[in-house]
């Protein structure tokens, strides 16, 4: 069963994200972020300029568009549908919705920012992975000053 993970009071996703992703690319993860387009492509420039010395290594996948071959051994894919990408290690969800097709990851990670209609979303995917079954893991970045 897919393990799924929820980091609550998230102040900036998208650092957030880099940083969580930095630290995947390190212990050689394969990750698949998901959200709306354009929030994909905000974190694909972030992540170009995210750190001086430190490339996070990773393919902004658009559906209908072919990559090349040698791409798809990339660690980290931005796709707004899991489909797309050519694994199903983990899964970052940036968006507020539900991810079609996400039992098919090993694990998934949610990221819930501290208020407003985001937060609010975060607890109806809350519900749905509890009401099924699913095994959560809460992580309160608020609690944890490494964040």
């Amino acid at each position: 069963m897919t393990e799924v993970s929820f980091h609550f009071n998230v102040p900036d996703r998208m650092g957030y994200a880099c940083r969580l992703l930095r630290k995947a690319v390190r212990r050689n993860a394969r990750v698949v972020v998901t959200g709306p387009q354009t929030l994909l492509s905000q974190l694909d420039r972030q992540l170009w300029t995210f750190e001086a010395l430190d490339f996070i290594p990773h393919v902004h996948a658009r559906s209908g568009q072919p990559l090349a071959p040698r791409l798809r051994h990339t660690p980290v894919w931005l796709a707004e549908q899991v489909q797309d990408a050519p694994h199903q290690d983990v899964l970052l969800n940036m968006g507020d919705e539900l991810v079609n097709g996400f039992e098919s990851f090993s694990r998934v990670i949610e990221l819930v920012p501290v208020d407003g209609p985001a937060r609010m979303a975060g607890r109806a995917r809350w519900k749905h992975y509890a009401d099924r079954g699913y095994v959560l893991q809460k992580h309160d970045v608020a609690q944890d000053p490494s964040a």
